[in-house]
């Protein structure tokens, strides 16, 4: 059975992304496509399966056990390392985190993590030893994992930081997130000054302008990639 194509105006649809996000999401590889004449068409079973990710061993027992486990953020539990190993993960982090002014972290699907939790700020910081912020936090990164769409945004998680995830492929499954957060929501007139760190509802958060925001957002996807990149060559011939 010949294998159907979608339009791109059909992934847009799908993804919930403007047509420039589609386009050049297939220009650098983040979209199965391919280009036919002038224009791309996308195979509609990889985008389904980009829509429903899974990754080997999962083991949803965690949703029950994370307020209770022994890993905590600061020493992670890995359930995805054999995938993305943790040294890898962090190191990538380590280089880009500090620049964007974002705490940082790579997780499996199941929003489990697998590397440090790198350049947390102070609201994060403190409670890393925290099981119950640990749990909180697994289930927030879950349900951004969960969602069909594949272009970062800034949305709010539990404890009212903003968080934005890129997607990790490994050939044409999706492995893992990379999780941006600790940015204070609303504008920085409102907040102090760009970059800086204030105090809102207790918590110390990052503090970004729009630009900056966007910035990371643009920057997201790069760092997913360049982790889907090393995965290959990590993989044992």
């Amino acid at each position: 059975m010949a294998t159907q194509l979608l339009t791109a105006q059909q992934v847009q649809d799908l993804l919930d992304v403007d047509a420039s996000t589609v386009y050049r999401m297939a220009g650098d590889g983040r979209l199965p496509a391919v280009r036919i004449g002038r224009q791309w068409r996308f195979p509609e079973e990889a985008i389904e399966e980009l829509l429903t990710p899974r990754i080997a061993g999962s083991n949803r027992a965690w949703e029950n056990a994370a307020s209770a486990t022994e890993p905590t953020i600061s020493s992670p539990y890995q359930p995805g390392s054999e995938v993305v190993p943790a040294g890898l993960a962090t190191a990538v982090l380590e280089a880009v985190a500090h620049g964007l002014g974002v705490t940082m972290v790579v997780t499996d699907l199941d929003g489990r993590p697998i590397s440090e939790v790198v350049n947390p700020a102070p609201a994060i910081s403190r409670r890393l030893d925290d099981p119950d912020f640990l749990a909180a936090c697994t289930a927030d990164w879950r349900e951004f994992g969960s969602e069909a769409h594949l272009a970062p945004r800034w949305q709010p998680d539990r404890h009212g930081l903003l968080c934005a995830h890129s997607l990790v492929r490994s050939g044409p499954s999706l492995v893992a997130m990379v999780m941006a957060g600790g940015v204070a929501p609303g504008a920085p007139a409102d907040l102090g000054a760009p970059g800086d760190l204030n105090d809102f509802d207790d918590p110390q958060a990052f503090i970004l302008d729009a630009d900056r925001r966007q910035v990371v957002l643009d920057t997201l996807p790069r760092i997913a990639a360049l982790l889907s990149l090393l995965v290959v060559a990590e993989k044992p011939a």
